[in-house]
């Protein structure tokens, strides 16, 4: 059975929006370090449709010349939670899932031996959270506060509890937190 573990950049104030804003703090080694740790634990990827329609340009066209992350986006397998997408031809091994369905979710977690990886998809995440879906919630918080745009966790999100499993610190100044539900 396979484990939910997400990743996402978000600013102090909860931004995790275009998360290009995070160029300017550059990239510690061991940060990318844990993220390749998330990575290569994973053996599928699960992703929203807006992050898909995003990521699928950005990534189907670069090569790991451009990016050693390449060969994880693009060889392995994605499955898109959308009710209004019609195929994930734009982006190999993509697979559409159908709308979001806790228990369709719970069955892809059941198929998958290793982790399923998310990054972005922040209304998916919101819903797997208010599920109990979400085995880690991995924070990657910038030191900025942008005073604008889509948060992570939106007004009417659920009350979840969640408890604090690990944090690191970058010399870029990123925090690096993740949660695992509170028991």
């Amino acid at each position: 059975m396979g484990k939910i573990a997400v990743h996402e950049f978000v600013s102090l104030d909860g931004v995790f929006e275009d998360p290009r804003w995070t160029a300017e703090f550059g990239y510690a080694e061991a940060m990318g370090r844990a993220i390749g740790e998330l990575t290569s634990a994973s053996e599928a990827i699960l992703l929203g449709r807006r992050t898909f329609e995003m990521f699928a340009p950005a990534w189907s066209t670069r090569s790991p010349e451009d990016d050693p992350g390449v060969p994880f986006f693009n060889d392995t397998p994605k499955y898109v939670v959308s009710a209004t997408l019609e195929n994930a031809d734009a982006w190999q091994n993509s697979h559409i899932v159908g709308g979001y369905d806790a228990n369709t979710i719970r069955e892809l977690k059941d198929r998958v031996a290793g982790n399923i990886y998310i990054s972005g998809s922040g209304t998916l995440v919101r819903a797997l959270l208010a599920d109990g879906l979400v085995d880690e919630l991995h924070l990657f918080v910038f030191p900025v506060i942008l005073g604008e745009g889509a948060h992570l966790f939106a007004d009417g999100s659920a009350h979840t509890k969640v408890a604090l499993a690990l944090s690191e610190a970058y010399d870029n100044g990123v925090l690096h937190l993740t949660y695992t539900p509170a028991t």
